[in-house]
Formats: C-alpha cells, structure tokens, sequence
C-alpha cells in the first residue's frame, strides 16, 4: 500500500507512525510545505486522558513527548490581581517546535518518508496513491479544491486573539482577566518547558478598535498588551512569530472522505482552543485513522466509513462544547460584572462539561469559596446549597430556586380542572418545589389549544383553581403561578396522544396570515377590533387568577402561540403599526401586559415567558430579545422565563445538556433582570451549577418532575440539606430516605473518582 500524507503536522505525522508501525511494508510519504524546524505557534496541551492513549499506541512517542513537557495540576484564573487556584486538573504543556521534532524522530525510526519544503496544490502527482490524507491545516488547499464534495463549512468567529510566547514563568494553566475603560481582555496561559509560556490574547471586536490595534502590526499589538498586562507578565516580555490577530474559524465538513482522499485534523473540523488542543483533537482522530486502514487495508471506503463512525460523533460534541466555551469569551464584558468567585466559576464551568460537583471532587477547597461568596451575597447560612436559598420577588418569596415548568396535561373538561389537576400540581407542592407554574391557561374558549386545556374565563373556572391553590397554600411552603395565555395560530388541535385531528375547529387568530405548518388551518390576521376583545380577555383572566388565589401570574409570549406570533418576524409581516420593527411588534404584547400588571395587585409579581431565538433562517435576533426584554422589565415585570424555538416548524434546535441556559444568561447579564431557565436540566449538580454561575436565578424542570413528584427531596437528601417545610405526615421518611441519598452520593464520587485519569506527571 501506498500512502501519500499532505501536511507535517502532529496529526499527520502520528497517523504516519502508527500505520508504518502496524503495517511495516506499506510505503508512507509526507509532503510538508515548511522547513523541518519552522514552527507557527509556541505550545500545545494535553490532558492526562490524551496522554493515556498516547501511551497504549506508541510508547515511544509517549515517553519522548513526556520526557520534554512541562506538567501542572491547577488552573488559575485571575482579574485585576485577585486570583483562586483550582486542583486536581491534570495537563501538560509541550513546545509544538519540540513536538514536531520529536514525531520528525519517530517517522525516521520506523521508516516513514519526510519531504520538507514541498508545497502541493496538485494531486496528479499522487496518482499511484492507494490513499490521500490532506492534513493540510485550517487554510487546507485540497478541501477547499473539492468543498463542494466536502460539504465544507466555515465561519469566522467574532472575537479576536493573538498567540505570543513569553519567558514569563507559570505554574499553572492561567486565565488572566483584565478590565479596562475600553474593554475586557483575557489571556489564555501555560508553560510549556523550561523558561517559555504561551499567552493567547483575546478581546471582543468593539474593545480591539477602541485599542486602535492593527491586524499585522506586531510592534504595536506587543507594546499595547505588554502595558496592559504589565502586572501580569512582571517584568517579561512577549515573543511574536507571525503575531496577527484573527478570528478563529470553525471548520466542519459534511463528508470527511472523496474517493481516496480522507481529511484529518483541522483541515476536518476545528475546535477552539479554550476547552484544549487542537493537536489533541488532530492525534486522537490520526489513532481512529489509522486503526480502520489498518483493519480494512484492502478497502479504503469500508475503512472511511469506519473512521467516521469511530469519531463524528466524538468530534461533533467536542465542538459544541468548544463553541459553548468560545461563546462565553465571546460575551466575557457581560460576566466581568460578576463578583470575583461567580466570574471564576463560570469561566470553570463555561462549557457545561464540568460542574459543581466535579469541581468538589477535584479540590474540594475550590468550591466553598464559590459557594461561601454566593451565600454571603444571598444572606444565606453557611454551606446552603445554591438550589435551596431563597428568592424574592416583590412580595412573594420562594422557599428554594427549584420551579415546575409549564406542561401541558391537557386533562381538563371546558376548561375546567379536575382531580387529576389536583393531584398533579398537589403532589409536587408537597414534593418541595419552590414555585410551580401551571400549564398555559386560556383566556377564552377559542385561546386553548386543544378541548383539554385548561381556562380561566368562567367562575366555575375560578372555584375549581382556587380549590387547588388553597390545597398548596394549606399543605406546603410551595408558591403558585399561572401561566395566562392565547394559542393564536396553534389552538384547535388534538391532544399529544390522538391520533386523529379536530374534527370541529374554531376560528384561529395571529398576527399574520400563516399557518404553523402544511396540515394546519389559516389564521385570520388580528384586526384592532381584535386586539381590544383579546386585551380585555387578558385582564379579566388577571382578575379571575387573583380571585382563584395564584401567587403570580406568568405571561404566555413565547413558541408561535399568539401574543409571541407578534414578537417573531417570521409570523408577523404586517405593514401596519404593529408589525416591521421590533418597537412596533412589541406594541400589543405590551399593551396586553400593560393592562394586566395595572390590574394584578401590586405586591404579586409577574413573569413573561419569551422565545429568545427561533432557531430558523431570518428569525428574532438577538438585540429584537433584548429590547423585548427591556420593555417588559420597564413596564413592571419582575422575571424573564427564557425559552426558545417552536415558533416555525421548520426550525432547526440545537439540543442538549443546559441548552437553553446561554440565553438566559445573555437576558439576565445584559438588562439586568431575573430570569428563569429551562431546557434539558436532569439534576440537582446542574442546577447549583446554573445558579452559581449566574446563568439564571430560577431553574424550572418539566419532564424529570413528570414521573418524579419528589425530585426536590430527592435533591434535599442528596445534598444532605435539612429543610423545614416537609409535611408532618411524612417527616420521618427522613430517616430513611437521608442514608440512602448518601450512600448513593458517595458511590457515585467514588466512581468519578475511579475514572479520572491517571496523572502522567514525572515525580
């Protein structure tokens, strides 16, 4: 077999060794376009679990990389001279030059063909090839040849960074925050052998123009950064070598092969250098590589398809981690307002990867300042877990931060709730939540959604909540909210478990004529007429939700129904007064909260639900969310519920753990409101995570509460939190169910514990 290897990167150079190595006979040759010691860039990272693998597939390289990397435990992050060290993560630091020159060592030894200064744009040439692996780099010449049968994607990122070395020595791997009056910076830094550390500047691009830097003058960027981080640098200087600031490009492919040509490293998919190396993502992607050609070396397509199998998906949750992470440098002037211990927890926890309870297995020391700073600021007793303190709004106060989401039970009989309503909403005020929000409630029989949503519109509706407030308030600590609202284009439709649709639908309403999808009616556009019956609507829902005993009242502007239909510009293309810009699409849902908060007594607070994105081509943007946001808070809204999507059907979700929680960060941290999160939360770690974070100041959870009425306590016991509010009938359930928490607590630690991977520092 003839193997031909574009690009001399680390990526390449370990694939070429591990195939020589496994499959002596075959002919290996790798083309290079720089000199042998020329090296763009100062160090590389790797983790403890990168250089396990290293170890069982080449020793050799293994303990040549080990005998020349510097190692550190702690991370460090620092602003504006306070500074936490945080233990137990295991890294080493090695020069890339010293990298090369090493795998450089290893290809001679086993036989591997290297060719400096040739630089291939023709592939011709290679025709007697069995294989092609274009290694080429983030630029890569043969994928952006054949882009199309790539399927390749690249987006520039907003923020921008320049990667400068410095004698500087370091201890740990340290981010270096710094505030100044034209903007926020970071340096991201490491030693990486004896006398030498990297140091990755970043800023966003409003704080790089209010610097005045220029792209390629190195002198200029040198002097400004070396006055900024003067402090830290202490009295070093910084090292350029091709210095120019950039933006980092996130690089994907739809397809990693074209018939003999397979892509590798970043030429493949990039992964920003804030969560790791992109060397590491490079070698562990040439080890996937090389196993299937070397398991299939008479089938090339057979072994493609098993090098995508054994790595897309790996590589695909590696880059949304990595964006995840990249996103929070990106916003970093929104978290510099947090206190000092906050804005260190969330850089820590910033690609949701990591959690509190991560962080107390590694160094348990660490996280008590999180916490202790977090309680001192809430006025919270001491070691009080970050989900059970207490929060205020106006006169309403919750016994913890824990909320039930709105869904649906669609169980109800003209709009009436029933037994089942009462043992749902029942069961869980009991089981310790701190605010419940009921399902969306309508405010007139053609607002519901399906003929089992619940109402607010009659006085039979009335009596029947405030039997089940009355039961809540009577028999547990737990608040009650409901949520008000309007299904617009999305009411008369079946219940989830149907199969056949409404045979009787009534009449739907928006703020433009397009239905949800293809299979459902029309909606006639709002007229004023409308608008004023639909407000009027509201208020008297306010009237009867205050009568019916809620503690809050939460308004429905989110997911397409009809209230949001006027906020999206993708259901609201009206050339009236209400439609065009955002300050016109606004104008009915505010004046529709309007009437309501006028009318809802003063000492009750309100919440307004929104959808902060669409997830769809030309959907609300970003500064549309903050000025929503902005208005409902100066018009008395007291909380944000931060959702998103489910306004179009062809919308396109980005779904996993935490998902939806960047964006209440983005309300929260920008108009400086509460807010609530969802999306995705399954545990009690996740939550204190959100909250000491500053991500949100409620999580509310909706199917883990389905099938699990007493998460809270659950939670309470898990954490060993002793709470007042169990009802006397099952207090001493405690001492069972404490023990039990516990032993499960430290089996599970015991087991992280196990698995971390083993330090390869040289003692």
């Amino acid at each position: 077999m003839k193997i031909t290897v574009i690009g001399g990167g680390p990526g390449g150079l370990y694939f070429s060794i591990l195939t020589k190595k496994a499959m002596p006979h075959c002919e290996i040759n790798v083309y290079e376009q720089n000199k042998p010691d020329d090296s763009f860039g100062f160090g590389v990272v790797f983790s403890d679990e990168t250089l396990g693998e290293f170890l069982t597939r080449d020793t050799q390289s293994y303990e040549l990389i080990r005998s020349k990397f510097a190692y550190w435990d702690d991370i460090v992050v620092a602003r504006d001279g306070e500074s936490v060290s945080v233990a137990g993560n295991g890294f080493c630091g090695c020069s890339r030059k010293t990298l090369l020159q090493l795998l450089h060592q290893r290809c001679k030894e086993e036989g591997v063909n290297l060719h400096f200064e040739a630089n291939v744009d023709d592939l011709s040439q290679f025709k007697d090839s069995d294989l092609i692996v274009a290694c080429d780099g983030i630029g890569s010449g043969i994928r952006t040849q054949f882009e199309t049968d790539f399927e390749t994607k690249v987006e520039l990122k907003k923020n921008k960074f320049v990667w400068m070395g410095s004698t500087k020595p370091l201890d740990a791997f340290t981010y270096f925050f710094r505030s100044t009056p034209k903007g926020s910076f970071v340096a991201h830094t490491y030693q990486y052998e004896e006398g030498m550390s990297t140091w990755i500047f970043e800023c966003s691009p409003q704080t790089w123009e209010n610097f005045g830097f220029e792209t390629y003058d190195e002198e200029d960027t040198t002097q400004k950064l070396k006055e900024i981080f003067k402090e830290e640098l202490d009295g070093h200087g910084l090292i350029t070598n091709k210095s120019h600031w950039r933006q980092f490009p996130h690089v994907t492919n739809g397809k990693w092969h074209k018939d003999n040509i397979v892509l590798l490293g970043d030429a493949k998919a990039t992964a920003h250098y804030s969560i790791g190396s992109g060397t590491k993502l490079a070698m562990e992607c040439a080890i996937a590589l090389s196993d299937a050609i070397v398991e299939n070396p008479n089938n090339i397509p057979v072994a493609f398809e098993n090098y995508e199998k054994a790595r897309r998906n790996r590589v695909e949750m590696i880059q949304y981690a990595a964006n995840v992470s990249l996103d929070w440098f990106e916003n970093m002037d929104r978290h510099m307002q947090h206190p000092f211990y906050q804005l260190s927890f969330g850089c820590m926890t910033r690609s949701k990867k990591v959690t509190f309870e991560n962080l107390s297995i590694r160094d348990k020391s660490y996280p008590a300042k999180v916490l202790k700073e977090f309680n001192e600021l809430n006025n919270e007793k001491e070691n009080t877990p970050a989900a059970f303190s207490k929060f205020k709004l106006r006169d309403l106060e919750l016994s913890n931060r824990i909320v039930m989401s709105a869904m649906g039970q669609y169980s109800a009989e003209n709009g009436l709730v029933n037994d089942w309503h009462l043992m749902h909403y029942g069961n869980r005020a009991i089981g310790g939540v701190g605010l419940i929000i009921t399902e969306m409630t309508a405010v007139s029989e053609t607002g519901r959604i399906t003929l089992g949503c619940t109402g607010i519109y009659s006085n039979n509706q009335v009596l029947e909540w405030k039997r089940i407030t009355d039961f809540i308030h009577q028999n547990s600590s737990s608040k009650i909210g409901i949520q008000v609202g309007h299904s617009g284009r999305k009411g008369a439709t079946k219940k989830p478990w149907e199969t056949e649709d409404l045979k009787d639908k009534w009449n739907l309403l928006s703020a433009s004529p397009i239905p949800f999808n293809e299979n459902t009616p029309i909606p006639k556009e709002m007229t004023l007429e409308d608008m004023n019956t639909i407000t009027e609507q509201f208020v008297q829902a306010t009237i009867n939700a205050n009568e019916a005993g809620f503690d809050m009242i939460e308004l429905q502007a989110h997911h397409g129904f009809l209230l949001a239909s006027f906020l999206s510009p993708l259901t609201n293309i009206r050339t009236d007064e209400f439609g065009g810009n955002i300050e016109n699409r606004l104008k009915f849902p505010m004046r529709v909260f309007k009437a309501m908060r006028n009318t809802f007594p003063k000492e009750k607070p309100m919440s307004v639900r929104i959808s902060a994105t669409d997830w769809a081509e030309n959907g609300i943007s970003e500064e549309d969310v903050f000025k929503i946001a902005e208005a409902f808070k100066e018009a008395g809204a007291d909380i944000i519920n931060v959702s998103t999507g489910n306004t179009v059907s062809h919308q396109k979700p980005q779904v996993g753990r935490m998902w939806q929680t960047p964006f209440s960060d983005a309300v929260r941290n920008t108009v400086h409101i509460p807010t609530i999160t969802t999306g995705y939360i399954q545990d009690i770690d996740q939550i204190n995570t959100i909250i000491l974070n500053g991500r949100a100041d409620l999580v509310a959870l909706g199917r883990p509460l389905l099938l699990d009425s007493n998460f809270v306590r659950n939670a309470q016991a898990y954490e060993d939190y002793r709470t007042q509010d169990i009802p006397k009938q099952y207090i001493t359930g405690t001492s069972h169910l404490y023990p039990l928490k516990g032993s499960e607590r430290k089996m599970i630690e015991g087991m992280k514990k196990a698995l971390k991977p083993e330090s390869h520092e040289i003692k």
